[in-house]
């Protein structure tokens, strides 16, 4: 039997970088990571832990300035990321958070969209 290549994942297009977090930051440092990981379909390059503590402490941050703001924060600019990509992550937080459709429907009218 012939052997065959193993398999290479598929690469993305390229999509518009997000460059509001420049320099020698910790958050440059975890976007550089992140996207390198993903440019070469690699995405468990970055642990679950270093995810997990990265998009908590960013969700904490954006539901507090949302608080203080009236809900006029967007979470993220522009293209950064893809609706499919959006919604994954949301459906995500919505089954870790343990909240329903129901739950989802009164927060999605509670405050203006950002």
């Amino acid at each position: 039997m012939p052997k065959t290549a193993p398999h290479k994942p598929t690469r993305r297009p390229a999509r518009p970088q997000v460059t509001a977090v420049t320099g020698g930051s910790p958050g440059a440092a975890f976007s550089a990571l992140a996207n390198a990981a993903l440019q070469r379909g690699e995405p468990d390059a970055v642990s679950d832990h270093i995810l997990q503590t990265v998009l908590a402490a960013a969700v904490r941050i954006y539901a507090a300035k949302v608080e203080l703001r009236g809900g006029h924060v967007r979470p993220f600019a522009d293209g950064a990321v893809t609706a499919t990509e959006a919604i994954v992550a949301a459906c995500g937080m919505v089954r870790t958070a343990d909240l329903s459709p129901f739950d989802v429907a009164m927060w999605f009218h509670r405050l203006p969209a950002g």
